[in-house]
């Protein structure tokens, strides 16, 4: 049926089930890839004996095979016998489907109604035969609403766990339920100011969390998990919701908690937050802190042979006013220019980095800097080695005196034949060289290096 057809359901029905009382404890751990676990604990009503008994309010996106109740009181031991997880909810196209061949009255745009059984809801007509035989096709964007005597059977409000439990007493009960649900993800954002000198980088930190299990969680305690989960298989994928609210909390009152957690990192809100269905809310990971940064220019001439990047570098360390392990997400960042505005200078995505490790954000590539490579010699010395000879140049038209890291890439079995110039870093398949160039002007230099496969 058309968006534009406005539905107003008049539904007459008695929704069988038990009102959990004054306790109502929610935790919510939410995961990087779709995932999160609910625990919910509320004080529920029993009657003494086998019953059924209905726990609403669950994800609608939830895993029922993954549900774990029990009892928190041992003097009120509960068992259940049989579980059942309806999700059947209450909505315009499924009444037209459940309500085929049964009475509807139709209001159409002006006034007039249609009364009759209802033959079909499909496409852009409501097709009803009215009470004298006649067979009427209304405009489904001609409909205005739609009374239906009752909730047909199988239909709910809201997703709903039935179970068929033996109680061995009746009264209030204060019980525990969890279960993993797919449709909520988090992922961080952080934005990073550089000084006008590149010298000094202010870096805040917010986490975004996108709730479309279709349950909304009330207060809940909010942890989060950075790492790479091992899930046996994956889930089916649901529809996307297609309507999201944005809620932004205060930085003052939402800061997080890191511990480590078995191989992962755990981040857990000090406060408690309501996240809604359909809802991505930005919460604030650590206030804005300075830590020390530097440019650094790398030339990589075997993966772009004229292009330098630029990158801006600095230590996730106490010392630094950092520490936290930083979880994975996008870096946006400015840079403040002389009138004391901020200009968008780059982003960058950030992996999950531990405390103590080197973070470099690629921000583009220097208009001024220039690199070409060219291999000068290649001698093969057998079946297995070969000797090459490399030539790499770089000119600086800018104003001052810079550094470029020079990188290479080797195979096999490998050593340098002479000098070369000074190595920061190495590893079996790569080296990185250290290269003074002075302001507006040019630095060559060549190795050679001998491998073996």
């Amino acid at each position: 049926m058309r968006k534009r057809a406005v539905l107003a359901l008049c539904v007459g029905f008695v929704m069988a089930g038990h009102i959990f009382a004054n306790e109502s404890n929610v935790a919510v751990t939410i995961y990087n890839d779709n995932l999160a676990l609910v625990r919910d604990i509320r004080t529920l009503t029993f009657q003494k004996g086998v019953q059924e008994f209905r726990f609403v309010d669950v994800a609608a996106q939830m895993d029922p095979t993954s549900v774990h109740f029990k009892s928190l009181d041992p003097a009120q031991p509960l068992a259940i016998l049989e579980q059942n997880f309806e999700y059947d909810l209450v909505g315009t196209s499924r009444l037209l489907e459940k309500y085929i061949d049964q009475d509807v009255l139709a209001t159409i745009r002006g006034g007039s109604t249609v009364q009759g059984t209802l033959l079909s809801a499909l496409g852009d007509d409501i097709i009803i035969r009215t009470d004298n035989g006649q067979i009427r096709a209304v405009k489904a964007a001609a409909v205005e609403s739609i009374v239906f005597p009752a909730l047909p059977n199988g239909l709910i409000t809201r997703p709903t766990l039935v179970w068929l439990l033996d109680s061995e007493k009746g009264g209030a009960v204060k019980s525990e339920l969890s279960y993993l649900t797919s449709g909520m993800s988090w992922h961080a954002e952080y934005v990073a100011v550089v000084n006008d000198k590149d010298t000094q980088l202010d870096l805040a930190g917010w986490v975004s969390i996108d709730n479309q299990s279709g349950a909304d969680y009330q207060d809940a305690k909010l942890k989060l998990v950075a790492g790479d989960v091992h899930r046996a298989e994956e889930r089916p994928q649901y529809p996307e919701m297609a309507k999201m609210r944005v809620a932004m909390a205060a930085a003052d009152e939402s800061m997080f908690e890191e511990k480590s957690f078995f191989e992962y990192h755990l981040y857990t809100l000090q406060r408690p937050a309501t996240v809604k269905n359909r809802q991505i809310k930005q919460l604030s990971l650590f206030e804005p802190q300075t830590s020390p940064v530097k440019k650094v220019y790398s030339y990589d001439g075997v993966r772009d042979p004229k292009k330098i990047q630029v990158q801006l570098e600095f230590k996730n360390s106490v010392e630094n006013n950092l520490g936290m392990p930083l979880p994975a997400g996008k870096v946006r960042v400015y840079k403040r220019d002389s009138d004391l505005s901020q200009e968008f200078i780059g982003e960058d995505n950030l992996d999950h980095i531990p405390k103590d490790e080197i973070v470099r954000l690629t921000m583009g590539n220097a208009f001024d800097v220039v690199g070409e490579r060219n291999v000068k010699r290649v001698e093969k010395l057998s079946e297995r080695s070969r000797q090459e000879t490399v030539e790499i140049t770089l000119r600086n038209h800018k104003e001052e005196n810079i550094k470029v890291t020079v990188i290479e890439h080797f195979y096999g079995d490998w050593k340098f034949i002479g000098k070369t110039p000074e190595i920061v870093k190495k590893t079996a398949d790569r080296v990185e060289f250290l290269v003074d160039v002075a302001a507006d002007g040019e630095t060559k230099f060549e190795y050679t290096v001998l491998s073996q496969y």
